[in-house]
């Protein structure tokens, strides 16, 4: 039985060693040779995979944007109201706060566009087009207030949001899911409109 990776494999390997150097030491700081020898995947092998660090950061962070985009998508098609898709997507991050603190401290705190200066900032990437979706249609179905859909959405999941950078932080010492019912019931008396 051989115990050679697939090349698919050793990718996942590549960007989750990635994920967890570049939110650890931070991108600067995170060498080639550092994703070499933590992710035990040859350097050829990155290099023929993603050109170079860059290429890596970049692969990350494009699979990251599609993963939630992803997870966004298939609440959307699991929830008819908006009180229902939005409350599912603070969830969603709530969750993965949790169980996956390096995911969110890439997506939120690492500075991209130092090193990605082509790509979007987050807060203009396609999960975050989707929730103001969300709220738009929120708006057009008599659910959330009539007002600038940026603030609608900005009432709605920015209180979520800071509760998830207060977690990472040290800040909030219980798991957020303590807190889920709270900062939803907030959220949404701020753009309700009944």
């Amino acid at each position: 039985m051989s115990t050679t990776s697939t090349p698919s494999a050793n990718r996942d390997k590549v960007l989750a060693t990635a994920l967890i150097l570049f939110t650890r030491k931070g991108y600067f700081n995170t060498s080639m040779r550092d994703i070499t020898r933590e992710s035990g995947v040859s350097t050829g092998s990155i290099y023929h995979y993603f050109r170079d660090k860059e290429g890596v950061a970049l692969a990350l962070y494009q699979s990251l944007i599609a993963r939630m985009q992803e997870e966004f998508s298939a609440i959307m098609r699991r929830h008819d109201s908006t009180h229902d898709q939005c409350r599912a997507v603070v969830a969603l991050l709530f969750r993965i706060t949790e169980s996956e603190p390096e995911v969110m401290t890439f997506m939120l705190y690492v500075k991209h566009r130092e090193f990605l200066p082509e790509e979007r900032p987050v807060c203009s990437s396609a999960p975050f087009e989707q929730m103001r979706a969300m709220v738009q249609r929120g708006m057009e179905r008599g659910e959330i207030v009539h007002c600038d859909v940026l603030v609608a959405s900005t009432c709605l999941f920015g209180g979520a949001i800071r509760m998830i950078t207060s977690r990472l932080d040290g800040i909030v010492e219980q798991p957020l899911a303590h807190y889920l019912d709270d900062v939803w019931a907030c959220s949404w008396r701020a753009v309700a409109a009944n």
